[in-house]
């Protein structure tokens, strides 16, 4: 199950309103929420959970770029939702070309004689995912919440652990 929730940064604190994720196909189509549930350029967090496998969250300041945090890239890759935050860029790798033609060759990502793996070693190929967390894990440290927390944030209370930070608990509970 899945929950997804926008934060919005104003002058009399934070408010909070349910997300609806089923039209964003992109990290643009989430900004653009951001954007305009923004106040005066302030802070817009969008955060994002799947029960008790990961969460993400993305951070928006006025015309920055978002910044992204999610807790476990290999279970968030398992995700529709998941996918939006995992962009090339936040994994470190190139973007895919439609005209790359290494990766049209030969569909099953193996060379010619070249025997395929047997599923027991990890994917280290260019499209693989890391099993951990990837993103800006520094993205709350304004708010009083350090990387290091952030980090060791489990996936069940991750967003109420967050939002404690935040100081907008109610807030938050009231739209989940």
């Amino acid at each position: 199950m899945y929950f997804a929730a926008l934060l919005a940064r104003t002058e009399e604190g934070w408010v909070a309103s349910d997300t609806e994720l089923d039209d964003v196909e992109t990290l643009d189509d989430l900004a653009d929420l951001a954007h305009q549930a923004a106040v005066d350029d302030d802070t817009v967090l969008i955060c994002i959970e799947q029960e008790g496998a990961w969460f993400g969250v993305v951070r928006v300041d006025g015309e920055e770029d978002p910044r992204i945090f999610v807790s476990s890239a290999a279970a968030a890759a398992r995700s529709a939702y998941g996918e939006i935050l995992l962009t090339d860029e936040l994994l470190g790798r190139e973007p895919d070309g439609s005209d790359d033609l290494d990766r049209l060759t030969d569909l099953d990502g193996t060379e010619d004689g070249e025997p395929e793996p047997d599923g027991d070693e990890p994917d280290a190929g260019p499209h693989a995912v890391p099993e951990g967390p990837v993103g800006d894990a520094e993205l709350l440290e304004d708010f009083g919440m350090a990387e290091k927390e952030v980090l060791s944030l489990g996936a069940e209370e991750a967003l109420s652990e967050i939002a404690d930070a935040l100081g907008c608990t109610e807030v938050l509970e009231a739209v989940r």
